[in-house]
């Protein structure tokens, strides 16, 4: 089990734990289950890179204590 910290830099900071096996998809479902939000109306970045719902997090090589930028469209 792996530990996301994921901000959305209007002042939200969810820490969400999950397995590493886990896809983007779970990972959003999580974290909107936390913030109250719909899932499919956020996106997960890092850097520049736009994260896809359907690859794994040990894909992406998203390990324990990682940050996440999040983002609502």
């Amino acid at each position: 089990i792996i530990e996301v910290v994921c901000n959305d830099h209007l002042g939200k900071k969810v820490r969400v734990k999950c397995n590493s096996d886990d896809t983007i998809w779970d990972l959003k479902k999580l974290i909107a289950a936390q913030i109250g939000t719909w899932w499919d109306k956020t996106l997960l970045k890092k850097w520049y890179t736009i994260f896809k719902d359907h690859v794994s997090l040990a894909d992406y090589e998203i390990h324990d204590g990682m940050n996440l930028e999040l983002y609502y469209q």
